[in-house]
């Protein structure tokens, strides 16, 4: 399986990435082993996934976009909500 996922960090930023192995990428980001997220906390709000990498490729391309971003907000807004309630 390919998997796109979402982490929130703790700046109330999302981080968009995609893996064939889920549960390895997000030890390796709790563990602080990848540079963009190192100090940031992350934490898993979404994953998806795909029988074919080319269709993980593609939504993760589309969610990087200002549209695809808009679009995961929307799908996200109770969580993101929450979040930013309990840090403030």
């Amino acid at each position: 399986m390919h998997y796109v996922y979402v982490l929130l960090l703790n700046s109330n930023t999302l981080y968009i990435g995609r893996t064939d192995d889920l549960k390895r990428r997000i030890a390796e980001h709790g563990r602080g082993k990848v540079r963009s997220t190192r100090s940031r906390k992350p934490k898993l709000i979404l994953y998806e996934a795909y029988a074919i990498k080319q269709d993980c490729i593609d939504r993760e391309l589309f969610l990087k976009t200002g549209d695809g971003r808009q679009v995961l907000k929307k799908q996200l807004q109770h969580t993101l909500h929450t979040a930013s309630s309990s840090n403030g």
